[in-house]
C-alpha cells in the first residue's frame, strides 16, 4: 500500500512501528532513496485536525506510484515520505503544495533556510539510514509510552461516538457483498438545490442531488460500525456505490434522468466502462441536465486523471461541480482553470464568527473571483446559513432548512 492508513491499537501496529519496519527492510536497497519528515505537529492545533493531515498526505499519492514511495501519518500528525530516485525538485514541489495548504499558520511563513527547516527535514536514506532508524525508534518508544498511559483512561473516538466501531476491511467486504445483490432503491434519496433571492424568498428548485443514504446503508448492513471513520476504506466503498448508482440510473423507471439531477462520483468511476454504459444510455439532450459532483481529495490526489475525465465530461456536455469545500479551501480553488461549472461551499456556524469582518471580506473576494452565480451554499440547516450566503452574494442553496422552506411554500421535495 502506497499510503499507509492510520490504524488503532486493536487493528494493527502503529504507523511509527510500520515506518520502523519499513526502514529496516530497506537495509539492502538504500541506493537512490530519499525521505522527508514534515513537522505538521508544529502547526497550531486548529490547523492540524485529522482531515487536514489526511489531505496533506494525499499530496504525495502520485509520487508514491512513480517513485516507489510510501507515506506514513504518525500519531503526532507528522508525515514521513520515503521514495526512490525522485528529484529534489519533485520533492520540493510536493512540499510547497503542503505548505500552501497551511499558509495561514505561522509555521509556513518565511522563505529562509531556517524557516524551511522548521517545516520539514530532508534525509538521504543511503547515508543517513542509521540516524533515521534511531529517530524512528525514539518516536516509536514515545508513542508506546503515551499509549500505555492512555489505556484505561479514555476510549478511542471511534468507540465513543454513538458506541460505533471503526470500519475495517472485513466489514467493508460484507458491505460490498450486500451492495452486489441488494435493491438500493429504498436507500436512494433526493435533495433539491434551490434558488433563493431577496426579491423571492420562496425556494425555486434548480436540480436535485441523487445519493445513497450512508446512514441508512450502515443501519441496514453494519449497524455497529462508523462508515466514515476510515477515510481510505470509505473512498473504496464510494467507488462501489458509484457503480451501483449508475446501474440504478441506467435501469430507472421513474423518469429520473429526464429532469435535472446531480450525482457524486469518483474520478476513477468516470473513467470506467460502467460510466461509458451510463453515458450511452442517455439522450444527447439529457447530458446537459446532469451535474457530476467531485470531491477535492479525489481530484488533487491525481490531477492528470481528473483533467482527462474533465475533458471527456465537457465534450459530452455534462456540468461539473466541486463538492465539499469549506471557507479555508475555497481560497485555493481556481474555478475557471480547473474547469468547474459550480462550487459547493459547506456552511458551518464558525464562518460567521468573525468580529473584525476580515474573514468575511476575504471570503467575498474569493467568491467574487470564482463567480457568485457559480456558488452553492450547502448544508444549510438554519436561516443563518442563508443570510450568510446572501452576504456573499450567493443565490443558490441546499440543505435541510431549504427542504423545510420548500415544503412550507408548497413546492415539491
Amino acid at each position: 500500500m502506497a499510503l499507509a492508513p492510520t490504524q488503532n491499537q486493536k487493528q494493527g501496529p502503529s504507523q511509527e512501528y510500520l515506518l520502523l519496519d519499513y526502514l529496516q527492510r530497506l537495509n539492502r536497497s538504500l541506493e537512490g532513496r530519499m525521505a522527508v519528515h514534515i513537522h505538521l505537529s508544529r502547526l497550531r492545533p486548529q490547523n492540524r485536525q485529522d482531515h487536514h493531515v489526511r489531505i496533506a498526505a494525499t499530496t504525495f499519492e502520485g509520487m508514491t506510484q512513480t517513485y516507489d514511495g510510501q507515506v506514513f501519518i504518525l500519531s503526532s500528525s507528522d508525515l514521513f515520505f520515503v521514495c526512490k530516485d525522485a528529484s529534489i525538485d519533485d520533492i520540493d514541489a510536493a512540499i510547497l503544495k503542503v505548505r500552501h495548504l497551511f499558509n495561514e499558520d505561522p509555521l509556513t511563513h518565511g522563505e529562509e533556510e531556517e524557516d524551511m527547516a522548521r517545516f520539514c527535514t530532508y534525509y538521504n536514506v543511503e547515508t543517513q539510514h542509521e540516524e533515521m532508524l534511531d529517530l524512528i525508534k525514539q518516536m516509536h518508544r514515545e508513542r508506546e509510552r503515551k499509549n500505555r498511559l492512555a489505556i484505561g483512561k479514555v476510549k478511542k473516538a471511534s468507540e465513543v461516538q454513538d458506541g460505533l466501531k471503526e470500519l475495517d476491511p472485513e466489514q467493508l467486504g460484507k458491505l460490498q457483498e450486500f451492495l452486489a445483490r441488494a435493491d438500493l432503491s429504498n436507500l436512494m434519496r433526493r435533495q433539491p438545490v434551490c434558488a433563493i433571492t431577496p426579491a423571492n424568498p420562496n425556494p425555486q428548485p434548480i436540480f436535485q442531488e441523487l445519493y445513497i443514504s450512508i446512514d441508512e446503508l450502515r443501519k441496514s448492513v453494519v449497524p455497529d460500525f462508523d462508515l466514515l471513520s476510515n477515510l481510505w476504506l470509505f473512498r473504496h466503498l464510494t467507488q462501489t456505490l458509484d457503480l451501483r448508482m449508475l446501474q440504478v440510473l441506467i435501469h430507472n423507471d421513474d423518469s429520473t434522468i429526464d429532469s435535472s439531477i446531480s450525482i457524486n462520483l469518483n474520478v476513477k468511476t468516470i473513467l470506467s466502462p460502467e460510466f461509458i454504459n451510463f453515458d450511452n444510455s442517455l439522450k444527447a439532450s439529457s447530458r446537459g441536465t446532469v451535474v457530476v459532483e467531485l470531491q477535492p481529495i479525489d481530484i488533487f490526489s491525481d490531477m492528470g486523471a481528473y483533467m482527462f475525465a474533465r475533458d471527456f465530461m465537457r465534450e459530452r456536455g455534462y456540468r461539473i461541480a466541486l463538492d465539499g469545500l469549506n471557507h479555508q479551501i475555497l481560497q485555493f480553488i481556481d474555478r475557471e482553470h480547473l474547469g468547474f461549472d459550480l462550487l459547493k461551499l459547506f456552511w458551518s456556524p464558525e464562518m460567521a464568527d468573525d468580529n473584525s469582518g476580515t474573514r468575511l471580506a476575504e471570503l467575498k473576494e474569493h467568491v467574487d473571483r470564482c463567480g457568485r452565480a457559480r456558488l452553492i451554499v450547502a448544508r444549510c440547516d438554519s436561516d443563518e446559513a442563508v443570510r450568510f450566503g446572501q452576504s456573499l452574494g450567493s443565490t443558490v442553496y441546499q440543505g435541510r432548512y431549504i427542504d423545510r422552506l420548500l415544503k412550507s411554500s408548497g413546492g415539491v421535495n
